[in-house]
């Protein structure tokens, strides 16, 4: 038997409580920013579809949380997002006030504008 969550709760349980907090309010922030969002759990960690595709995900690393978005997305921000460790596609960061939430609000918003074709 998988010892993996099967839901978000479930992985919010698990969670370390330093970083529980966080990973709740970037769920939050996804949940109220993009409300026709699909939460589910893919690759271990809460992820979020919406028009059809990928919006999101989160997760608590050995040494840091990351939020992954869409490539573009992550790209046109690199200057609001310089403070942090980002990848392509991946934005690390060791304590919630280190993520402009403001900006991650917009870039939902942007990657949902995307996933409709607009």
């Amino acid at each position: 038997m998988s010892d993996k969550p099967t839901s978000v709760d479930g992985y919010l349980e698990i969670v370390p409580e330093s970083r529980r907090e966080a990973v709740t309010m970037i769920r939050s922030v996804i949940l109220e920013t993009v409300p026709v969002a699909e939460e589910s759990m893919r690759y271990g960690m809460p992820t979020y579809d919406a028009a059809g595709d990928f919006l999101a995900a989160v997760a608590s690393q050995k040494q840091y949380m990351s939020l992954y978005m869409n490539t573009e997305v992550v790209a046109a921000h690199a200057d609001d997002l310089s403070h942090l460790n980002v990848g392509k596609s991946c934005i690390r960061f060791t304590k919630l006030e280190k993520l402009p939430l403001d900006v991650v609000r917009l870039m939902l918003e942007e990657t949902l504008e995307k996933n409709r074709g607009m």
